[in-house]
């Protein structure tokens, strides 16, 4: 069989050609479209080479300095690119930028392409190659780009995604020279795709709230300050907290953040704020001349919500009621219901990723907060509202508990629902609610799930080191149930968290009343945790001889249960209350039980706890390097910033002092007393006691300027930097002795104690006269001594430094 010739087609209504291949090829069926090439070539637009120009931007490009160099990266690699995410992240800003100035590109907007049978008319356009009957207009792209080396930008293409990725797998399959930049709400799913996701703009942290500079190195908030300025120059951006809160409210959204600050002409940034309670209705009044869609809010995200089925739909709006995100369990449990059947959930979760419309964080998903917005109204119009936080309400409950041992530090509680803080703040408003308006749920589960979510967000809350609004939960909980099988269990941690807070009187009678609860009821576990409670609550009131025998009543009725750890703790509470009257013996035996126990098994704060009291038993025994092997261990296991850092670090205040270096112990007292009132966890009893006389006498034994140092030095010690100083560490001590001086500083002391005058230890140095009178200065205040002679004794004392 012969061969086949290939069918040319005419450049510019894409019929076939014909006649032989005698001299130059025609690239025109007839004279009617040469002219027509002719006039458009004349007009300046050239039908084979110029196509359409891409848009000429009128504003400012904001906050993707670090996109921007990794798309241009990746487009000259990939011969399909798709920029990926929600409505109003940017993608079509981005793609344009990416291209701008590079030659060849030819721009097709699809946005107002309204059938998937005209998206390759639409590419023909976009090319400059007219219009062409739907049955030739493939073999038609096909004759245009075949010998040429394009770069197509496809944007908008979600609406028709089936289209364009047959189409451009189509072209690229037959095209060596074609390479496509698209831009879409979910990838097109083409062999060979580069899949890149947009994300929102960077948002202000948290803790740069009042430096307005630093809110400004969010890409968010500069572009809000950009629209902002163009529509009123004199805007300023003040306070710098609120401008910061709108981005983070918005959740960098470029969209949301451009109609916001259109916003800011007529608004101060506190009402523009205060507004963002109802978003849909303030993020509207776009420009006039932007697509429908990005003129308001709602509309850019009801383009999405317009492609989705209905099943997509029913689990779009109903996780909005997760406001803290969610796994794929928690979407399950929550959207479950109707056309949603229980093994699909998982497959319409990732098609609502796969079309931006969540965002995957690590191993959980989220909504961003305007997208969430929009399908919390959803979800209101569909009547589903109330049965959708019941759902997320009882399965908060049903992770949190019950309870199911001696909540010691509410642990138990707190494990299965640590990483849904804000569903639970959100669940026990709904469950507040509930038993307000009566619902129809019977009267006593009803109660028992709000006290136990209750029980739970204030064991996240303690765990957050957060102990007053925890304690304040609990009051209203129980004040708004006087009723439940819980009530005992709430009363206990109630009044533990008072102890805490050094509310003896209130403590004390809150545990009296959960063991009088608890003794009412079947319950023994219920009942040792509220006699462990009392028992804390005794301690702290100084009543020792009161609380040894509480305690002992909850080690009898917790070891025949089979729970090692929490028989271990029970233990360790009684060593405890040995200790604190006085029998150090009865107390060392118990000890050698339960530590080996907890050290294998025990939380964090069980075991520093444990840790602590062996610490203060060798303290109490003369054994002060046992002490203070035992409190560093301790602090091993807790963060050195948490409260159950603090009594650790007072131990060693102690073992300082018995070492005789009352500089150190005021330095690690002043950290300890910066984490105590930080964290509103202060100190009392006989452990605060004999600590107040121990610094006094260090005090005593120090200048006053020596003493105020040692103190300044601990109370900005954080982090790694408290955690070297607590181990010795180098930089906070010379190689012989600890001191407070910098390395240069010790130079300098050095010098003076060998009779050198300031300009002698200057030309020494290599420094200026001035910078060896500061240093001085500095020596001076730190050591509290005021002559040259007391410095050189200072430094003789100690031998000298080696490194000076």
């Amino acid at each position: 069989m012969g061969r086949v010739g290939r069918v040319r087609m005419c450049a510019m209504c894409g019929g076939a050609l014909t006649g032989g291949a005698v001299g130059r090829p025609t690239k025109y069926c007839s004279g009617a479209c040469r002219q027509r090439a002719f006039r458009l070539r004349s007009a300046g637009a050239d039908p084979v080479r110029d196509g359409e120009s891409l848009p000429k931007a009128l504003d400012g490009f904001v906050g993707r300095e670090l996109e921007l160099p990794r798309v241009r990266s990746l487009l000259r690699s990939a011969r399909l690119l798709t920029l990926v995410g929600p409505g109003g992240v940017g993608k079509t800003r981005l793609a344009t930028e990416v291209v701008r100035g590079v030659r060849g590109v030819r721009l097709a907007e699809l946005d107002s392409v309204s059938r998937s049978e005209l998206v390759p008319q639409a590419l023909a356009v976009a090319l400059g190659m007219g219009e062409h009957a739907t049955k030739h207009v493939r073999e038609a792209l096909l004759a245009e780009l075949r010998e040429r080396e394009v770069l197509v930008l496809l944007d908008n293409c979600e609406h028709v995604v089936d289209a364009c990725a047959e189409l451009v797998e189509w072209l690229l399959r037959r095209c060596p020279g074609l390479r496509v930049l698209a831009t879409s709400r979910e990838a097109l799913r083409v062999p060979g795709e580069v899949v890149f996701r947009v994300g929102a703009l960077s948002v202000p942290e948290h803790g740069d709230d009042q430096d307005l500079a630093r809110v400004l190195r969010s890409g968010a908030a500069r572009l809000f300050v950009e629209r902002a300025r163009s529509g009123d120059p004199a805007f300023e951006p003040a306070p710098a907290d609120v401008l910061a809160e709108v981005c983070r409210r918005l959740d960098g959204l470029p969209l949301a953040i451009e109609l916001a600050a259109r916003r800011a002409g007529a608004l101060s940034m506190t009402d523009i704020l205060a507004g963002l309670d109802d978003q849909l209705g303030l993020l509207t009044d776009g420009s006039r001349t932007a697509p429908s869609r990005h003129r308001e809010l709602a509309a850019a995200i009801e383009w999405s919500h317009r492609l989705l089925d209905p099943a997509e739909q029913a689990v779009f709006r109903r996780l909005s009621v997760l406001l803290g995100g969610f796994d794929v369990q928690g979407a399950t449990e929550v959207c479950t219901g109707g056309e949603v059947d229980e093994g699909s959930v998982l497959r319409l979760v990732c098609a609502l990723e796969a079309k931006s419309l969540i965002v995957r964080v690590g191993a959980r998903f989220r909504q961003l907060n305007p997208i969430r917005a929009y399908a919390a109204e959803r979800l209101t119009e569909s009547g589903e509202l109330a049965a959708t936080r019941d759902r997320a309400a009882s399965w908060l409950a049903r992770l949190a508990g019950p309870p199911v041992g001696p909540l010691f530090f509410g642990d138990s509680l707190a494990d299965g629902v640590r990483d849904e803080h804000e569903n639970l703040v959100a669940a026990v408003d709904h469950t507040a609610e509930d038993l307000l308006a009566g619902s129809s749920t019977a009267s006593g589960d009803r109660d028992d799930r709000h006290v136990l979510l209750a029980m739970a967000l204030a064991s996240v809350w303690q765990q957050r080191e957060l102990a007053a609004p925890a304690r304040e939960l609990l009051a209203e909980t129980l004040e708004r149930v006087p009723e439940s099988s819980y009530r005992g269990m709430a009363l206990a941690m109630a009044a533990r968290f008072a102890c805490f807070q050094v509310d003896h009187a209130a403590g004390l009678a809150l545990a009296r009343q959960a063991v009088e609860v608890q003794r009412g009821r079947d319950d023994l576990v219920g009942l040792a945790d509220a006699l462990d409670t009392l028992a804390l609550a005794l301690t702290v009131c100084d009543d020792f001889p009161a609380a040894v025998t509480a305690y002992r009543e909850c080690l009898e009725l917790v070891r025949p249960l089979g729970r090692p750890v929490e028989t271990a703790f029970c233990e360790y509470t009684v060593a405890w209350s040995l200790f604190h009257v006085g029998d150090l013996d009865g107390a060392e035996a118990v000890m050698a039980k339960c530590l080996p126990v907890l050290r294998k098994h025990g939380s964090a704060a069980q075991l520093s706890a444990t840790l602590h009291t062996a610490g203060a038993l060798r303290l109490a025994m003369s054994d002060v390097d046992g002490a203070e092997q035992f409190f560093l261990e301790a602090l091993g296991v807790a963060s050195v910033d948490s409260a159950h850092a603090a009594p650790n670090i007072e131990g060693l205040a102690f073992v300082a002092a018995e070492r005789g270096d009352p500089r150190r112990s005021l330095t690690l007292n002043a950290a300890a007393t910066v984490i105590r009132d930080r964290l509103d966890v202060p100190a009392g009893g006989p452990w605060q006691d004999r600590l107040d006389a121990t610094l006094a006498q260090a005090r005593d034994r120090l200048a006053p300027a020596s003493a105020r140092s040692a103190i300044e030095v601990g109370e900005v010690l954080r982090g790694e930097r408290l955690s070297a100083f607590l181990l010795r560490d180098k930089h906070y001590r010379d190689q012989d002795d600890d001191h407070p001086l910098s390395p240069r500083e010790a130079e300098v002391a050095a010098l003076v104690a060998e009779g050198l005058t300031n300009p002698q230890i200057a030309q020494r140095l290599r420094v200026s006269g001035g910078t060896v009178a500061a240093h001085l200065n500095r020596i001076r205040d730190k050591l509290g001594l005021r002559s040259r002679t007391r410095i050189a004794l200072w430094v003789a004392e100690r031998g000298g430094f080696r490194n000076a």
